[in-house]
């Protein structure tokens, strides 16, 4: 198995700068899991092959503000900082700075990328406000310290690792804010991100979140969900469908492709999740009466696979509750799905962690097959695009 593997041809035509008109009035391909066979449908026909007893899973997390444009102090030349995840506890310790307690209201630590990173350095006095539309600094960023394996969810270690999470830009950074609060500093100067590679998107940043979202502590959407409505989603319940949540916060490897040939030795960043009880009971409950689990986009998947213990159970194995555990789950072919028997997505960037999943869940044969029809068929493609459902084989 190589990386290479997981690759295709995608026109940047195809690439969707903007989200679908009617969220659930985008094109769906269906793909059976195990026979590979399509066909070509729209979103809101999800109803017709979803059945009574059956429970969909979907991750509510919302997207951070976590885009910040500002000026560097003291030359002024423009500067981002992009938001990963907050480093707490004892982790963050170090970096806190006691003499600023009188200063500012809030401060707090985080992962970020910076840009342009060569500017933006550790031990260089690298900080960068931000203000809101009234010129007011509402806002600083001070980078501290490379991103390394000090912080428990960064993925870089010592040497190589460390130096190419240096080159990328990843750092730990100290935030500080005059503002009551850090969060309504974020809200005052920050951007909801999107991919790299949707470009001049400048519509409602809400059609970049969920219907159902609720906590911000993602930097990048669970973009399967974008294709349901509320009235959908009423809809599917009204026909005995269950509808049920966990939470991954998504992060940094949402945007990256895996650049070593050998795919297992790409590192997954660690994600955190949670998988509560009454989604526990709801998968127990529903595979007990025959119905199917239908996991809405691979963070849904990821959060399940991860609860899964095979130890519980007396050593059968079974799905228990997280709450906010660390999971660096990379599901490849030839891992075992214990807990979901279909899968609600979008298409995924060539290369990337995500088309091995997808691949893993059906077979690279089957996803390479179902790609290259859709790029045939002109899909719209990643998080502004079309849908995909392999749907269960019972």
């Amino acid at each position: 198995m190589r990386t290479e593997d997981f690759n295709y041809d995608l026109p940047e035509e195809l690439i969707a700068q903007e989200p679908a008109a009617v969220r659930d009035a985008c094109r769906m391909l269906v793909m059976n899991r195990e026979s590979g066979e399509l066909e070509d449908r729209i979103f809101r026909d999800i109803e017709e092959y979803l059945r009574p007893g059956d429970l969909l899973v979907a991750n509510e997390t919302r997207v951070m503000p976590a885009r910040l444009l500002g000026a560097k102090r003291g030359t002024g030349g423009q500067a981002e900082v992009f938001l990963l995840r907050e480093v707490k506890g004892e982790k963050a310790k170090p970096y806190l700075d006691e003499a600023l307690t009188e200063s500012v209201n809030q401060q707090a630590i985080w992962e970020v990328l910076v840009r342009p990173g060569k500017r933006l350095k550790p031990g260089s006095g690298a900080v960068v406000d931000f203000t809101d539309k009234q010129e007011n600094v509402a806002l600083s960023a001070e980078v501290v310290d490379w991103a390394s394996a000090k912080t428990d969810t960064a993925a870089a270690g010592e040497g190589q690792d460390a130096e190419a999470s240096a080159a990328k830009g990843e750092r730990i950074a100290r935030l500080t804010t005059t503002l009551p609060s850090l969060d309504e500093a974020l809200h005052a100067v920050g951007h909801t991100p999107l991919p790299p590679y949707i470009k001049n998107y400048a519509g409602d940043e809400e059609l970049y979140q969920t219907v159902y979202s609720r906590r911000e502590a993602s930097a990048a959407a669970p973009t399967a969900g974008l294709h349901f409505t509320p009235e959908l989603i009423e809809r599917l319940k009204a026909n005995g469908v269950r509808w049920e949540t966990v939470e991954l916060e998504v992060g940094l490897d949402t945007f990256r492709i895996v650049d070593e040939d050998d795919p297992t030795k790409h590192k997954m960043h660690t994600e955190f999740y949670t998988v509560p009880q009454t989604t526990v009971d709801a998968v127990n409950e529903t595979h007990a009466a025959g119905g199917r689990v239908i996991a809405v986009g691979t963070t849904s998947t990821r959060s399940l696979e991860s609860a899964w213990d095979p130890q519980a159970n007396g050593g059968e194995g079974a799905i228990t509750a997280r709450n906010r555990d660390a999971t660096s789950l990379y599901l490849l072919p030839g891992s075992t799905f214990h807990v979901i028997d279909g899968l609600i997505t979008n298409f995924h960037v060539p290369k990337s962690t995500l088309m091995m999943l997808v691949s893993a869940f059906s077979s690279r044969e089957h996803i390479m097959a179902a790609y290259h029809h859709a790029i045939e068929n002109r899909y719209r493609m990643l998080s502004f695009g079309d849908a995909m459902f392999i749907k269960p084989t019972k």
